[in-house]
């Protein structure tokens, strides 16, 4: 149960089948997409150039209710986006999708990813005289993409003037009056997909979304390529190259769902895989192998498999704890304790293995271990299917501060003792790559190693950027 929230979820769909609802659709689909985001949702609609949307924050039934989707007008083409908090402050003007009016009618947009020349960017809009209701990334996409299409023949020509300005990790889905536009950053940092739903077109951050919804994967949208959808059908444009990319790793480790296929490597497999290299790597005696749900269960099952030690239920999860929840009690430990709990016929008197994806801060390994010990387990042996996590992330999730990683500073013995683990191993960083090898990317793993693939010194948004706008 790692402590890392990835930022958002993305998706958009082009209206080619008569009897499709697109409002019911992009809510549906967004579902698919909640793991990605659970702090806000908003869909916007697209009918014959006139835009409407709703957002707000909470889980997509709370965020979206029946009563706010069902105003929204039906048309040719929507917008859907789940975020979680990031570097930007947390109101609602920086929930998505944006939808602003400009010289050319109607833009609606969303993202999901971190802008690393954010303060560069910004600072020349102010200087332009550009007004900010927010202090995300997606308005400062907009606003040059706005700039940009004053002086251009066409929205393509705009949104690609706009991007080659742009510096770090995104995904990017867009409404102009006529066309649905996908961009993906030039390193495919983020990933962004291709699918069709009937003869309908959808652009999605991953492609589970179209097994939910019934459609069909295409393929993934290449680093630095731009999708676009009209009346004409689909046209691609390579508008951006890089001499390397660099895939985030964490999407296979964390943050997408296991039944995706990201730039052709099954998620499932990916973990099973790392599962596998934990047990060669990190042996140990026991009776039981068990998963941290959910993200530790594909991990767990490989480390099973290659061991030859039983797999068991050991700690369940309470799926019904939402934001109203949380927003009650800031109590971390408490809410610890009422999201998991050990299951003690299983584990009582047991040797335990217990797999999850990740240590950050250490403290929810401290309370699953301690979950364990007082439900009997004789040992816990603790096994991470991936490296240690060192570094903070500025490009695909909030950015937890080094100083409180706990791996910055500290031993595998150091975290061992702190944790109250009987053993604790972490998959290596050298066969991290191994567990996507048929993936025809390049990797980022600056989490592990620190080594970025882009410049990240001037990320932070603690600045006065960061405070609410009235």
């Amino acid at each position: 149960m790692s402590e890392l929230h990835d930022e958002c979820g993305v998706f958009g769909i082009y209206k080619n089948d008569s009897d499709t609802d697109i409002v019911e659709e992009t809510y549906l689909s967004l579902y698919a997409l909640q793991h990605r985001g659970q702090i806000g949702a908003g869909i916007a609609v697209n009918n014959n150039g006139n835009m409407t949307h709703y957002k707000d924050f909470g889980m997509i039934p709370e965020a979206l209710p029946e009563k706010e989707i069902s105003r929204l007008e039906n048309g040719k083409m929507a917008l859907g986006h789940v975020k979680y908090s990031s570097g930007e402050a947390v109101d609602h003007e920086n929930l998505a999708p944006l939808v602003m009016r400009y010289i050319k009618g109607q833009l609606a947009i969303c993202m999901n990813g971190a802008l690393t020349n954010y303060h560069e960017l910004r600072d020349d809009l102010n200087k332009g005289a550009a007004i900010f209701q927010s202090n995300g990334d997606t308005e400062i996409i907009a606003y040059l993409i706005a700039r940009a299409r004053i002086k251009s023949a066409t929205i393509e020509e705009a949104v690609m003037n706009a991007v080659s300005r742009l510096k770090g990790a995104y995904a990017v889905v867009m409404m102009s009056p006529s066309k649905l536009i996908g961009v993906r950053d030039p390193m495919g940092i983020r990933p962004l997909c291709l699918g069709k739903f009937g003869d309908s077109y959808v652009i999605t951050s991953e492609s589970c979304v179209f097994d939910s919804m019934g459609g069909e994967f295409i393929r993934d949208i290449a680093p630095g390529e731009m999708v676009v959808v009209d009346g004409e059908g689909l046209h691609s444009y390579q508008c951006m190259k890089s001499e390397k990319t660099a895939l985030c790793l964490f999407e296979y480790v964390y943050f997408s769902r296991p039944d995706s296929i990201v730039d052709g490597v099954p998620v499932a497999k990916a973990r099973q895989r790392a599962g596998k290299l934990l047990a060669k790597q990190h042996p140990v005696d026991a009776d039981i192998v068990c998963a941290v749900p959910d993200c530790g269960i594909e991990a767990a099952i490989g480390y099973a498999t290659e061991s030859g030690i039983r797999y068991a239920t050991g700690l369940i999860k309470n799926m019904y704890i939402g934001r109203a929840f949380n927003n009650r009690k800031k109590n971390s430990e408490y809410l610890m304790r009422i999201k998991l709990n050990a299951l003690k016929h299983s584990v009582e008197g047991k040797s335990v293995i217990v797999i999850d994806d990740s240590i950050l801060k250490g403290k929810t390994s401290k309370h699953i271990v301690d979950l364990l010990r007082n439900a009997g387990a004789r040992e816990v042996h603790m096994r991470i299917a991936s490296p240690m996590f060192r570094n903070p992330c500025y490009l695909t999730s909030d950015t937890t501060p080094k100083e409180d990683l706990i791996a910055s500073d500290k031993s595998v013995e150091e975290i061992c003792k702190y944790i109250g683990a009987d053993t604790l191993g972490f998959l290596s960083v050298e066969s991290l790559p191994e567990i996507a090898k048929e993936c025809n990317l390049d990797f980022c793993d600056a989490c592990f190693t620190g080594k970025y693939p882009v410049d990240v010194s001037n990320t932070s948004r603690e600045d006065k950027y960061s405070q609410k706008i009235k």
